[in-house]
């Protein structure tokens, strides 16, 4: 068993989105797109199953809006 790394994980530049079971408290999968497209059709994919955050836009490491926001369906 090794250590767990010490350091921040580098976000890539683009878009991610949290999937978690609809209820669930705990910590889902972060997904990454590169573009803001391919972002809302992964939520379209996974809103009627499952339970989706979006963190929006990453730039150079950093968040461009600070809020993650709960996709509700429509």
């Amino acid at each position: 068993m090794g250590r767990p790394p010490s350091r921040p994980l580098k976000l890539k530049d683009g878009y991610y989105i949290e999937i978690r079971n609809k209820g669930s408290k705990s910590s889902g999968i972060k997904l990454h797109s590169d573009t803001e497209m391919q972002m809302n059709r992964t939520i379209k994919m996974y809103e009627r199953v499952k339970d989706v955050i979006i963190y929006g836009e990453s730039k150079n490491g950093k968040w461009v809006k600070k809020d993650p926001i709960m996709h509700e369906m429509a």
